[in-house]
């Protein structure tokens, strides 16, 4: 995998541990280190993407792209939809607004 890809993920998936273990105190706080080291992911996902010739066509092919069939799988499934949404975007050429991230 892509090493700034992987560095990326890999603070994504610690982010996701810490909240889903985090006390009352500090939910939002984690939740909201969480959101910002998804999205610090996807823009990784999206300069990596835009490197890659021919680009895929379409969310299934991108899909299939080895980089991206490993983030999955280390992903927790909670968070597929959402990779895929992205993902998505990315293939497509739009960015989200920052209003449109999930809250």
């Amino acid at each position: 995998m892509d090493p700034t890809l992987k560095k990326a993920l890999e603070t994504v998936l610690a982010s996701w541990e810490r909240m889903k273990k985090s006390h009352e105190d500090d939910a939002g706080d984690d939740a909201e280190q969480f959101e910002a080291s998804f999205y610090a992911w996807i823009e990784e996902v999206r300069r990596w993407f835009d490197r890659q010739e021919p680009k895929p066509a379409t969310l299934e092919e991108a899909l299939q792209l080895p980089e991206i069939q490993q983030s999955m799988e280390l992903l927790p499934g909670e968070l597929a939809l959402n990779v895929e949404t992205e993902l998505e975007l990315i293939v497509e050429g739009q960015t989200r607004v920052e209003d449109e991230r999930y809250d």
